[in-house]
């Protein structure tokens, strides 16, 4: 396997530094990083990112968007605390969410009811369509 750059800094400036467990051993000469692989791991998809950093500013919890997006609470509050996103605190709206597939979205849209009193936003998750709504918390 070829190693191309650092994993750390991304620099193509290597050079070999010893073996170790019958694995090459390299150097990046740009920040002293010893490494023996590419740190491929497992990346999630930045639309999920994305998609899971929205819904955290919409007011929905870590289990929440887990349970929607199918990506570890811990993995969500990760990424939060990278981007250091802070939720705004609104106590006199509470998002609720409702997750339809395009018939069903259609139907909802149609009934005037559902539609008043509140502010929405549709959202793509997949094959199926999220409609995140804020209602006033009722007394």
């Amino acid at each position: 396997m070829e190693i191309i750059s650092c994993p750390k800094c991304q620099n193509t400036k290597i050079v070999k530094s010893g073996i170790i467990n019958e694995k090459q051993r390299y150097l990046c000469k740009n920040c002293n990083y010893f490494f023996t692989v590419n740190k491929v791991g497992k990346k999630i998809d930045d639309y999920y990112v994305t998609k899971a950093l929205q819904l955290y500013l919409e007011g929905l919890s870590y289990r929440e968007i887990e349970r929607i997006i199918g990506v570890s609470h811990v993995s969500i509050s990760n990424w939060i605390k990278s981007f250091n996103i802070k939720k705004p605190i609104n106590s006199n709206y509470h998002p609720t969410y409702k997750i339809l597939n395009h018939s069903e979205l259609i139907e909802y849209i149609k009934n005037k009811e559902t539609l008043s009193g509140a502010g929405m936003i549709i959202t793509e998750l997949g094959d199926k369509f999220m409609l995140i709504k804020w209602e006033r918390f009722k007394k």
